[in-house]
This record gives C-alpha cells, sequence and structure tokens, in this order.
C-alpha cells in the first residue's frame, strides 16, 4: 500500500507582513527615540532644546536676514517713522552676496575667472565618473584625475606659457586654495602613507629605522610648526635667489604631515590582516609586491576606510592653518574680510563665520556620507 504524502506542502507560503511596531513611523519612533528611560529623557530634552532655540535661530538665519544690498546700510533696520536706524537685522546675507567671488577666488584677477572655473568643471568631470563603481575605464579616469588634471590645473592656475597671462600664487585665496590644497594633500598621503606603513613593518633595519624616525618626527610636532618650518626656515638652508614658492611649500607641508598620520592608519589595518593571509600567498608563490598588491592591501585598506576618510576630514580642516604663511584658504579670506568699512557690522563676522562653517561641513560631510557608503558596498561579511 502506497504510503500517504498529503501531509507534505507543495508550495511555500507568502511572506507575511512585518509588525506594525516596526514598520511603522511610530515604531520606528519608540525604537531609536524611547527604547529606554534614559532615552526618553535624552530625547526630550533634545525636542524642548530645539522647540526653545530653533525659530528664533530660524528668524535670524532666513526670515529677517538681509539678502540683498551693496553696504552696511543695507543690514540697518529703520524706525516706524522710516528715519532713523533702530539697530541691525539679521543675518547680513548680502555682504556674503558681494564678498562671494573674493571668498571662491581670493584675489585672482577677474577677468581671468575662466580659468579656475574651467579648472572645476575639469575636476567635477573626472570626480563624478571615478566616484561612480559602476563607471568603466577607472585606470584611464584615476590617471586623467590624479596626474594628468593636477599638471594642467598648475599651468592654467599659474599662467606664464601658452600665451595666458601669469598669476602668483599670492593672489590665490579662498575656497580655491582649500581644495587644492586638500586634493593634493589626498592625492599624495595616501599612496605615501601606504609605502610608510610598509617601511616599518618591512624586516630590513635601515628602511625600517628610516620610516619610524620619519613617522614619529612629523607626528611629534603640530602642523602650524611644519607650515612654519616650510615657511621661514626652509629659505635660510637655500642659495639666494634659489626660492621655493610659498604656495608650494604649503602644498609639501601638509602632505608630508598627511602622510605620517596615513601611515599609521595604514599600519593598524596591516596589523588586522590574519596571518593566515599571508602564509598563503607564500603558499601561492607570490612575491612580496603581488602579495602585498593583491592579498594584503586590498583587505588591510578596507578595514581602514574609517580612519583614511577621518584623516582626509581633518587635513580639509586644517587647510586653514595655511595663513601662518599668508596664505588665505576660505576661513582666513572670510576673517580678513571683517576689516572692510564698507561691511562693518555687528552681524557680518557671525554670518560670514556661518557661511565658511557651512561651506566646510558640506564637503566633509560628503566625504563622511560616501565613505559609508563605499563600506557599505565592500562588506562582505556574512549577516544573521
Amino acid at each position: 500500500m502506497a504510503e500517504s504524502i498529503t501531509y507534505v506542502r507543495d508550495h511555500f507560503l507568502e511572506a507575511e507582513k512585518p509588525p506594525t511596531s516596526d514598520s511603522s513611523i511610530i515604531g520606528w519612533i519608540r525604537k531609536n527615540l524611547f527604547a529606554s528611560a534614559k532615552d526618553s529623557v535624552l530625547s526630550i530634552v533634545a525636542l524642548l532644546a530645539l522647540v526653545y532655540f530653533l525659530p528664533g535661530l530660524i528668524n535670524w538665519l532666513f526670515v529677517s536676514a538681509v539678502w540683498t544690498g551693496s553696504d552696511r546700510t543695507a543690514c540697518l533696520t529703520v524706525d516706524q517713522g522710516g528715519q532713523l536706524p533702530a539697530g541691525w537685522n539679521g543675518a547680513c546675507w548680502a555682504y556674503v552676496g558681494d564678498r562671494f567671488v573674493q571668498f571662491m577666488f581670493g584675489s585672482y584677477p577677474r577677468d581671468e575667472l575662466w580659468r579656475p572655473l574651467l579648472v572645476v568643471a575639469m575636476f567635477v568631470g573626472l570626480l563624478i565618473p571615478f566616484l561612480m563603481p559602476k563607471m568603466p575605464r577607472k585606470g584611464l579616469n584615476a590617471l586623467l584625475l590624479l596626474i594628468v588634471l593636477p599638471v594642467v590645473a598648475f599651468f592654467l592656475l599659474l599662467g606664464g606659457v601658452f600665451g595666458l597671462r601669469p598669476v602668483e600664487t599670492s593672489l590665490w585665496g579662498g575656497l580655491m586654495v582649500t581644495l587644492i590644497i586638500s586634493f593634493v594633500g589626498i592625492a599624495i598621503s595616501l599612496p605615501a602613507g601606504i609605502l610608510l606603513a610598509l617601511g616599518r613593518r618591512s624586516t630590513m633595519p635601515i628602511l625600517k629605522t628610516v620610516c619610524v624616525a620619519f613617522i614619529e618626527l612629523i607626528r611629534g610636532v603640530p602642523l602650524i610648526t611644519v607650515l612654519f618650518m616650510a615657511s621661514v626656515l626652509l629659505p635660510l638652508f637655500l642659495e639666494p635667489g634659489n626660492n621655493i614658492d610659498k604656495f608650494l611649500r604649503a602644498l609639501i607641508g601638509v602632505s608630508i604631515f598627511a602622510s605620517a598620520y596615513m601611515a599609521e592608519v595604514i599600519r593598524g589595518g596591516l596589523q588586522a590582516i590574519p596571518k593566515g593571509q599571508y602564509e598563503a600567498a607564500d603558499a601561492l608563490g607570490l612575491n612580496y609586491f603581488h602579495k602585498m598588491t593583491f592579498v594584503v592591501l586590498p583587505q588591510a585598506i578596507k578595514l581602514v576606510i574609517p580612519g583614511i576618510v577621518n584623516t582626509f576630514i581633518g587635513m580639509f580642516k586644517d587647510t586653514s592653518l595655511v595663513t601662518i604663511i599668508s596664505m588665505y584658504d576660505l576661513l582666513g579670506i572670510v576673517k580678513a574680510s571683517f576689516g572692510d568699512s564698507a561691511w562693518i557690522t555687528p552681524v557680518t563676522p557671525l554670518t560670514g563665520l556661518i557661511f565658511a562653517g557651512f561651506t566646510f561641513w558640506i564637503f566633509c560631510f560628503g566625504m563622511s556620507r560616501y565613505s559609508a557608503f563605499v563600506e557599505r558596498r565592500l562588506d562582505t561579511n556574512h549577516k544573521r
């Protein structure tokens, strides 16, 4: 007699909907804001602080702010009769609008602004496909972005060739200087940091000693000291008339400083790789170069992406220290504009600093979000 198999299911059950408490807005609030008594107290305090401060902040920044005007009088309020000044309005965005070009490019000649704008267009055009994982020809894109573009930008911005008008680096300033220094620092510090980290872990005593001495020496002094030495002390060791451009000194100083910190970040990733990975690469007959390039470094860099991006963000913000050598980045040129008699008001400094701070935040937040995206994409761990 054949055995009955009627108890065997011949199709899968449809997936049930998640509990309402997890999928609804109320469930998300309960889980993330009021999961415990401490979370509830902190959430309520934060909410009350927002209710108390946010309306006044929005009013000062946007509602009562002045958006147009040609001088400081635009930011004045008047009494009911419209005659006498009665005080000051909110944020004076008219001042930011009037000085916007200066904040972006410093004292770069206004009739030559097409040159930095062209560099920005080329940078954005190469950076966007470089950051998109599925775009083809990554090698060519990286070559154009990291090698060709800096050379082209150097001659285009500095001039003196191909009929371009020479523009001294002392006229450069604003966000342009911030981006140039940070981009060059990033492009140099990452490969230099990798080489220093590998040298520090080398079995060759001389190479290891040199790398350790370099890293510890640079990490033992603040960036402002490195910039001061590059600006003041370096010319003393050069022959008269053989001076290095001040902006180039800043680029070298920032790149050297960031390389030392990057080396320690990469070294942490190398130490986190299990010894079995090294032994497996040796068992396959790979030489040192292939072992590091194809087995060890990809895993190490993936582990320390947060540390790498944190170093990049810190370096981006530290570009403000170039004011020590009379180079004015975004923050430096905003602070220098406070002395303009046409815009001296009680609200001008705060407005300028908010603008500079928000600009820095946009770039830092963008790097942070892209870092999180890369981490998620490279996460190959098996999730439960």
